[in-house]
């Protein structure tokens, strides 16, 4: 039924009412009873807040109000008790509906607001979602800025670590190439000096290595005539580099040991002038006729 209809239909039934209530009047100054069930009826139909309800139960009880006021003797008490019951419901009945409709009324508020509140969850939940998303975003894109930092400054140190290996390698190559010049030439001045030659050398890592065949000795601790002149060609080298020093190592055999051929060629450098402070002469075993001796000479 529309809302209109309803309207519609506790306005007759109020009209209906009115009139019954107007139409029992007279009776009721007859029975007091009748008169103050009338009277809980008009307060009821009177209150605003439940005039427009229970209209059928207020009806009854005027019904049985009436009857109540016709009523004989003998059935006086049935229609009175009866009477009283359908008041009590109409009241009942008016303040039940009233309470349904409040409480319908609340819980189509309570679920608006259930709604409102998800709908405002939701859009908080978005948003925040949204925040994080944008966060994230920002700290990818600073990572990825840092990363790309971080290798363009890992590139350049590279670049430039290559670059002056590079430069150091040129340089050192360069030092090594002028270095072997300057020993060529030093060579070349201690052979002229000494009027002699000088044993084959080689480069390692102990130093610029001579090495003294087992012809370079004669018998017992004494040098050959061939060991002499490798020692006044070595000692002539020696001063054409005086910085440097030399570390004898002598190789024995089975009638001289090494210690001994050591001394020997560190007394003919120093008798040919080399500074005993500059050279140390050592044993080192025995050894062949290719390697009786070596002479390192550390620049």
């Amino acid at each position: 039924m529309s809302r209109f209809g309803v309207l519609l239909g506790n306005f007759a039934s109020a009209t209906i009412l009115s009139i019954a209530l107007m139409a029992g009047s007279a009776m009721a100054a007859e029975n007091p009873i009748v008169a103050q069930l009338n009277q809980r009826l008009v307060a009821l139909q009177s209150d605003s807040e439940l005039s427009e309800y229970a209209a059928y139960e207020k009806l009854q009880a005027q019904q049985a109000i009436a009857a109540l006021a016709k009523a004989r003797r003998r059935d006086r008490e049935t229609a009175q008790y009866v009477a009283e019951r359908r008041v009590e419901i109409a009241e009942t009945a008016a303040r039940a509906q009233m309470t349904r409709r409040e409480a319908d009324r609340l819980d189509r508020t309570r679920s608006e607001l259930l709604v409102e509140a998800s709908r405002r969850d939701a859009q908080r939940a978005r948003q925040e979602a949204e925040r994080l998303r944008i966060q994230a975003q920002i700290q990818a894109e600073e990572a990825e800025r840092l990363r790309l930092a971080a290798e363009a400054e890992t590139l350049a140190r590279q670049e430039a670590e290559d670059t002056l290996t590079t430069v150091a390698g040129q340089q050192t190559a360069r030092l090594s190439a002028a270095r072997q010049r300057e020993l060529k030439l030093a060579r070349e001045e201690a052979e002229l000096v000494s009027g002699a030659k000088l044993p084959a050398s080689k480069f390692e890592s102990r130093g610029e290595v001579f090495t003294l065949t087992a012809d370079s000795f004669a018998s017992g601790s004494k040098l050959s005539a061939s060991g002499s002149a490798a020692a006044t060609a070595l000692a002539a080298y020696l001063d054409a580099n005086p910085k440097a020093k030399a570390r004898i190592e002598g190789y024995g055999d089975a009638q001289t040991p090494g210690q001994t051929r050591a001394n020997a060629i560190r007394d003919a450098l120093v008798a040919a002038g080399v500074s005993n402070a500059r050279l140390r002469a050592a044993g080192k075993g025995n050894g062949g006729r290719a390697k009786a001796a070596e002479l390192i000479v550390v620049h």
